[in-house]
């Protein structure tokens, strides 16, 4: 097995986090992965916004909950959208897991690949951190809570400007304990050898 392909496979979604600081040279490799993930068109329109500051991520995170607190439970709701209305109803919602950095991705409001781009910028970023040891959990509420008025007016001055949307955001920090490895369940692949195995030809 190639050093990729056991990065990919030992990634894992972390969720608790521990007070050992990423360090600047992480960090700048880690967004350096994301800059240059692959866009529609070459466009290159995908933007990052860095949270660093507690004081701002731990604003967010009421702003966040209060969203969530406004909003209906419905059975047709995604799970986890039901989960974070749920949590916050309880008033201990924390959306970002307590990381010490926040990523949040956007990009150009009607652009056809904006959440397609900002994915694959969010995937290089999560492989570079696991191949320096570093933690991350993919974050989408403020994806979910992008045209909320209350989150749009705490974040554009951060530099999330008027004209993007928000994709999602990405939760960096160092864990005390590394997930085991499961084996994968699903995601079913088939080989398509020719296509009269498939009765596409007559």
């Amino acid at each position: 097995m190639n050093e990729m392909l056991q990065t990919i496979m030992e990634r894992r979604s972390t969720r608790k986090y521990n007070d050992k600081p990423v360090t600047e040279e992480q960090l700048t490799d880690i967004l350096e992965a994301g800059r240059y993930a692959p866009t529609g068109g070459n466009c290159q329109t995908v933007h990052f916004v860095v949270i660093t500051n507690e004081e701002i991520r731990e604003n967010l995170r009421g702003l966040v909950q209060e969203a969530f607190l406004q909003m209906e439970l419905s059975d047709d709701q995604y799970a986890s959208i039901q989960n974070s209305i749920r949590l916050s109803r309880r008033g201990n919602y924390v959306f970002d897991y307590h990381a010490p950095i926040l990523v949040v991705v956007a990009n150009r409001k009607g652009y056809p690949n904006a959440v397609a781009d900002s994915a694959c910028a969010l995937q290089n970023m999560m492989l570079e951190a696991e191949s320096l040891g570093v933690g991350s959990c993919w974050i989408n509420q403020l994806h979910w809570l992008d045209e909320n008025p209350s989150i749009r007016e705490f974040l554009e001055p951060l530099g999330i400007k008027a004209e993007e949307t928000i994709c999602g955001a990405l939760a960096l920090g160092n864990y005390d304990e590394k997930q085991p490895v499961k084996p994968r369940t699903g995601m079913q692949v088939d080989y398509i050898v020719s296509a009269s195995e498939k009765g596409m030809l007559p």
